[in-house]
């Protein structure tokens, strides 16, 4: 944990579970917990869990020209995000290549509200406000819990959280829990129905404690960070930079990713330009050097990160992430491959360290397909 300058409040809750606090973007991380992983994930699947996630960053943009900093340094029109909900969004370079996914929140008229991963997204953000009437604040005080799984709508009505079965998919409210003042977000990255609870660091411990005594009747348990690649896997959710060639580097050009190669151009709103690295991510388009694609192998011994993957021999690609559900009686991956093995059914193999297990291309999602559980009404 040397490299951690930021600090979450839950780092002692963490430490009672058996965590060392590995470090991520920069702040003390529950990575391994002393109990079963695959309980956490099986319990996220069928029932809830909750994880600490206050590592990512938050940043608050505030002030008459909110809304051209947010439109200068992301691929969504700012404007067409209301107040009370929330979007998806990317951020290219000048290269118009990737370094970072975010969700904006939209918290007021001339207020927004961006998280962020390990990426450069608070960087460019300051950037994009340079000359502009605006404020950029960094949030570290702010925490998140994330409270994922079919039963968590149920468990927060029961808590006596005003019209949370109501709220729509990417749509927060500012509430009361546990007499604690929070913002939910129907949020998350687990490919389930499922709630961000944003709240003040001294706040943290006692919403963390209450979770793990409330919730336990139902089945709805703390669960690591890492937790998240299982779900993520079969979920198509990817992890910068470890889906990336930051982190599976080119060997004659630089790192970076196009979002036609990520399969992230559906994140650029409709027609926008104007954004940073807009010209080029239009000019790219065709031009895919690789493809992000899934693979599904035989068997249940799941793809090593970094695996490599083969075809008629060679390598051709690498597999950044792979997992075998017992639930769902599926071994999947998520892959790094060239464009014409990015098709369903292609042949080619997963090199383990000490095996070699068939696959073929598959899309993704592997589960739930069609979105149906995280978008859920009602």
């Amino acid at each position: 944990m040397t490299q951690s300058w930021r600090f979450s409040a839950l780092a002692d809750r963490h430490r009672a579970m058996g965590s060392g606090l590995e470090d991520w973007s920069g702040m003390g991380t529950a990575w391994s917990y002393d109990k079963d992983q695959e309980e956490e994930y099986l319990a996220i699947r069928t029932k809830a869990g909750f994880m600490d996630v206050s590592g990512l960053k938050k940043v608050h943009v505030v002030g008459p020209h909110a809304f051209h900093v947010i439109d200068r340094a992301t691929t969504r029109n700012a404007d067409k995000i209301k107040p009370g909900r929330s979007s998806y969004a990317t951020m290219l370079n000048d290269d118009g290549k990737f370094i970072d996914d975010c969700v904006i929140y939209r918290t007021g008229p001339n207020a927004y509200m961006v998280v962020h991963g390990a990426g450069q997204g608070h960087e460019q953000l300051t950037m994009a406000a340079m000359g502009r009437d605006v404020d950029i604040r960094f949030d570290d005080n702010l925490h998140d819990i994330s409270l994922q799984g079919p039963l968590a709508v149920d468990f927060l009505e029961q808590q006596g959280v005003p019209g949370i079965r109501d709220l729509a998919y990417f749509s927060h409210i500012q509430t009361m829990l546990w007499d604690k003042p929070v913002m939910i977000s129907r949020t998350g990255y687990t490919g389930e129905r499922g709630y961000e609870i944003f709240c003040r660091a001294q706040d943290a411990v006692s919403i963390w404690d209450a979770l793990v005594e409330q919730g336990a009747p139902m089945g709805i348990i703390p669960t690591r960070f890492t937790t998240l690649d299982w779900l993520r896997a079969e979920s198509y959710l990817l992890f910068y930079p470890y889906d990336n060639s930051e982190q599976y580097p080119f060997e004659d050009e630089k790192a970076g990713d196009t979002l036609w190669e990520l399969g992230l151009d559906f994140t650029v709103s409709k027609g926008k330009t104007g954004f940073r690295g807009a010209e080029e991510h239009y000019r790219l388009k065709g031009k895919e050097r690789f493809k992000i694609y899934g693979v599904k192998l035989e068997g249940t011994t799941p793809a090593e990160e970094g695996a490599a993957l083969m075809k008629d021999g060679q390598q051709v690609g690498v597999v950044t992430i792979g997992m075998y559900s017992s639930l769902n009686t599926h071994n999947v991956g998520i892959a790094r491959m060239p464009v014409d093995c990015a098709i369903d059914g292609t042949a080619m193999s997963v090199k383990n360290a000490d095996a070699e297990i068939p696959c073929v291309a598959h899309s993704m999602p592997f589960y739930d397909p069609d979105k149906k559980r995280r978008t859920a009404k009602g």
